[in-house]
């Protein structure tokens, strides 16, 4: 496409490069149905095995949620209170 081209020239270099993809999508080799059927089992195998991995992941971090709010009782208001004046103040600190 240059400066000088017109609307007509733009529109036959499109048709053009259409015909030309169309071609070449043409002149590929179909997919072996053999082929094809592996990619599919890999993939899921490959999702099996990431859900598998997820649920153990969730189970894992659910487990800890669990030993962790077994090993310590909530925290009271004045606790909470506690602990946010002294962020502040050390933040205050820093200053």
């Amino acid at each position: 496409m240059t400066y000088n081209d017109n609307f007509q020239d733009r529109i036959a270099n499109a048709a053009k490069a259409r015909e030309k993809a169309l071609e070449r999508l043409r002149a590929k080799p179909p997919l072996d149905p053999k082929v094809v059927a592996e990619r599919i089992e890999r993939q899921a195998q490959r999702a099996a095995r990431d859900a598998e991995k997820a649920a153990a992941k969730k189970e894992a971090r659910e487990a800890e949620a669990a030993a962790k709010a077994a090993l310590s009782p909530p925290a009271s208001e004045e606790e909470l209170k506690a602990s946010r004046d002294a962020r502040y103040a050390a933040r205050k600190a820093r200053k």
